[in-house]
């Protein structure tokens, strides 16, 4: 059975992959939309590849909670936004948003 490139992921990349990472893949993109499905106000952030790490995607809840996923371009994370109707932003310009970290906080209040 050949393999689909169901979110563009191998035509949108390009030639280049991060040396020590491993290829975003279907579930990869599957996990964000379910995430983004799953919960109230999620927009997601676009971060740039590495030299370790290929391009990366975290999504963001209304409350703060965040998932964070290999997505192999920004071209994709806007292919699947776009498809949920959902904002996405560059988080080099943005930065993050500030009920992340108010999220990671209240975790580590509780966890600690």
């Amino acid at each position: 059975m050949r393999w689909r490139d169901r979110y563009g992921l191998r035509r949108r990349r390009g030639p280049k992959i991060s040396r020590f990472d491993r290829d975003a893949n279907d579930a990869d993109i599957e996990a964000l939309i379910a995430f983004a499905k799953s919960r109230r106000g999620v927009e997601f952030y676009v971060e740039p590849e590495t030299f370790a790490t290929d391009t990366t995607a975290v999504a963001v809840a209304d409350d703060g909670e965040w998932t964070r996923r290999r997505v192999g371009s920004p071209a994709v994370i806007g292919k699947v936004a776009r498809g949920l109707a959902l904002p996405v932003y560059d988080v080099q310009l943005t930065g993050y948003p500030p009920r992340m970290r108010a999220y990671n906080e209240r975790r580590k209040l509780e966890d600690g």
